[in-house]
């Protein structure tokens, strides 16, 4: 191995450093070696290598940058931060014509506070404002009826506003809809949900008698499913049939509000067999965002399946919201919880509501051919309700140890359980890209 003490330097010199051999081809050691060993090895340096005239600069290949165009009207573009904040305070020009000023603002480092206090444009507003403008864009890209737009020119943003989470062609038909009717902004916020939750809803009741495409149908859709959450006959499932007649545009859509309406009152108790042959239980898969754009929701504690009854037993029975804020306030603590939309199999548990978290979605006694699914789920289960009596319900029980089982009545009984842990309100499957999935009533065993 070399080291410093090795390699010592050569102090005379009459020495070459160099020796013969390293140096047999002169040519090759010129090109590489930062100094010449000997006078007797230069060479002449060829104009070829290193020509004689510099080379012209080879083309610049960097381009300045081009900012993109701006959004503000060719009228506004001209002004500085203070002209901006001039037109603004004096709502000069029309509202989606100084709306985009405020990202411009943004840009420069003003906050919607700073901004409020200069223009008196709130925070609320400025968002308002920027995104109705952006859905207006959006709108004239569509190619939506002049007349329509027309009406958004001296106002209207509050209306552009509650449409912002349709598609381009859903927005089209809203404003549509918005514009004949004269809806508000509750109106065009309950229009907007409607359409948005109507394709998440192919398990309810009469569903396929309303049309997707008609904003209409999709508004009485919602009234029609409002109306299933109130007692028969009561005064709020008339009035909220009432309205679904009263908006619905379709005429298999005037039909089944109608025979609802007209048939409600005059319904007959159901027999046990007829009641035993309808039990069906809801399986909801979970659409991403459904539960920020619920209009209201449900708290309830979660138990897991791995783990013994006891846990089950030991889970909060009731959670109440009230105050000004909803606050939520639940009668103990508990370390798990789950906040599902209001669907109407959850509205009335109020009491006794608890969630089960299976790893494996084999758990649910569906038909293999098709539903064998290795996913997780969670079980919705009435405690209030334990007793094993319709052999077609669904009810969670621990069978001879093996861990909890959800199953039917009738398979129960032929174990000998006569009570469970609760029954089987409602299944919820993981939210995935693809919902067309939804099980039938041919699914289950």
């Amino acid at each position: 191995m070399l080291s410093s003490t090795s390699l010592n330097p050569i102090t005379s010199p009459k020495i070459p450093f160099f020796s013969s051999f390293s140096i047999q081809n002169p040519s090759l050691l010129s090109f590489h070696l930062p100094f010449s060993p000997s006078k007797t090895l230069l060479k002449p340096i060829s104009a070829t290598l290193i020509p004689s005239t510099p080379q012209p600069q080879q083309q610049q290949l960097y381009q300045p940058f081009r900012p993109p165009p701006s959004p503000l009207p060719p009228k506004f573009r001209s002004l500085d931060t203070q002209g901006r904040l001039d037109v603004l305070a004096n709502r000069n020009g029309l509202w989606f014509e100084y709306a985009p000023l405020i990202p411009s603002l943004y840009q420069e480092g003003f906050s919607p506070p700073s901004i409020e206090e200069i223009t008196g444009i709130t925070g609320v507003e400025q968002n308002r404002l920027i995104v109705a403008s952006q859905v207006r864009e959006s709108l004239i890209q569509s190619k939506t009826d002049e007349d329509v737009m027309s009406f958004f020119d001296t106002g209207g943003a509050e209306l552009l506003y509650e449409i912002r989470l349709l598609s381009a062609s859903q927005r089209a038909e809203a404003v549509r809809y918005i514009v004949e009717n004269g809806l508000d902004a509750k109106g065009a916020q309950d229009l907007a949900r409607a359409m948005k939750d109507f394709p998440r809803r192919k398990m309810d009741k009469g569903w396929k008698s309303f049309e997707y495409g008609i904003p209409g149908d999709c508004l009485s859709f919602m009234y029609y499913r409002l109306s299933r959450e109130h007692r028969n006959p009561s005064e709020q499932r008339t009035a909220a049939l009432m309205q679904a007649l009263q908006v619905a545009e379709s005429e298999s859509a005037k039909k089944e509000v109608s025979e609802e309406l007209e048939g409600g009152e005059d319904e007959k108790p159901e027999k046990d067999d007829d009641l035993e042959y309808r039990v069906r239980v809801p399986v909801v898969r979970m659409q991403f965002g459904e539960v920020a754009e619920a209009t209201s929701v449900v708290v309830l504690p979660v138990c897991m399946a791995e783990e013994d009854t006891k846990e089950l037993l030991e889970a909060p029975l009731e959670c109440r919201s009230g105050g000004d804020f909803g606050v939520v306030e639940a009668e103990k603590g508990w370390k798990r919880w789950v906040v599902l939309p209001s669907w109407e199999p959850l509205a009335g548990l109020r009491h006794g509501g608890v969630v089960v978290a299976f790893s494996d979605a084999r758990v649910i006694p569906w038909k293999s051919n098709r539903w064998y699914k290795e996913e997780a789920i969670l079980v919705v289960m009435d405690r209030n309700r334990k007793e094993v009596e319709v052999d077609a319900a669904f009810y969670l029980a621990m069978v001879d140890g093996g861990g909890l089982k959800v199953d039917t009545g009738s398979a129960l009984k032929e174990m000998g359980v006569k009570e469970s842990l609760g029954t089987v309100v409602l299944v919820v499957r993981p939210p995935k890209e693809e919902s067309d999935d939804q099980l039938s009533d041919e699914d289950w065993e």
